[in-house]
């Protein structure tokens, strides 16, 4: 195993420390855990403490999850290929792809021999190309180191993105209220303090056009003349089709 002493400082990893904060969750998985060497657990817990990730031991179909920024990242974490007996783990590939979404299996292969191992049976066991993605690494700590970047890339992405939504949504929102501003105002008498009166007290056009006069003078600070222009304009067809002269 690396010196993880040495791993654990050259790290890539570039997540913000904050200790009123968490960047995210890793769930790991019992049985995975207990076959690790105790030292590679001790790595795991340390780097994730150090990036401020929380860890969790529960009973889990992969070998972790994390949560990071609402999303969820499954890892099967192979520490120990087996060139005479693999099989087993792309069977257990194949149960997980189809339960997570985003499944990544991240592979420790030290040697030529295995890794000369890993290539034939990828192709012998019918892996499609990102369909999971397969990481493969020279050593366990650079592949825990590995998880967590994908993980934190995956969050960030999904932040953004979900930031991105957030500004658009705003932006129509913006958009709703200017064009709500120009109808309602072009009636006669009707201002703009009016108009955003009408709009925070009783909401869209369609609602005002419904709303009584004594329920706009109720709920507004609209005149009695203006509330009764409102009226008229959206139920008599004689004062909506007159011409109106400013």
């Amino acid at each position: 195993m690396a010196n993880l002493n040495s791993s654990y400082r050259d790290s890539s990893l570039q997540i913000p420390s904050n200790s009123g904060s968490s960047a995210g969750v890793c769930m790991m998985n019992t049985k995975w855990r207990d076959e690790q060497h105790p030292s590679l657990i001790n790595f795991i817990a340390s780097f994730l403490s150090a990036n401020s990730f929380r860890l969790n031991f529960v009973p889990i179909a992969p070998d972790c999850i994390f949560n990071c920024g609402g999303l969820s990242v499954a890892f099967i974490f192979v520490t120990n290929w087996d060139c005479e007996n693999c099989e087993p783990i792309f069977c257990r590939v194949r149960k997980l792809k189809g339960q997570f979404a985003n499944l990544y299996v991240v592979v420790s292969l030290p040697t030529k021999e295995q890794n000369d191992s890993f290539v034939h049976s990828y192709f012998k066991y019918g892996m499609e190309l990102g369909k999971p993605t397969f990481v493969p690494v020279q050593d366990l700590e650079m592949g825990f180191e590995k998880i967590v970047n994908i993980a934190h890339s995956r969050g960030t992405c999904k932040r953004q993105d979900v930031l991105s939504k957030l500004k658009a949504e705003r932006k129509q929102s913006v958009q709703g209220m200017g064009n709500f501003l120009r109808v309602v105002t072009s009636i006669l008498g009707i201002d703009n303090h009016d108009a955003n009166s009408l709009n925070q007290a009783i909401g869209s056009i369609e609602t005002i056009a419904k709303a009584s006069k004594e329920y706009i003078l109720e709920n507004t600070d609209l005149s009695a003349d203006k509330a009764e222009t409102l009226t008229k304009f959206f139920r008599d067809p004689k004062f909506y089709l007159s011409p109106k002269i400013n």
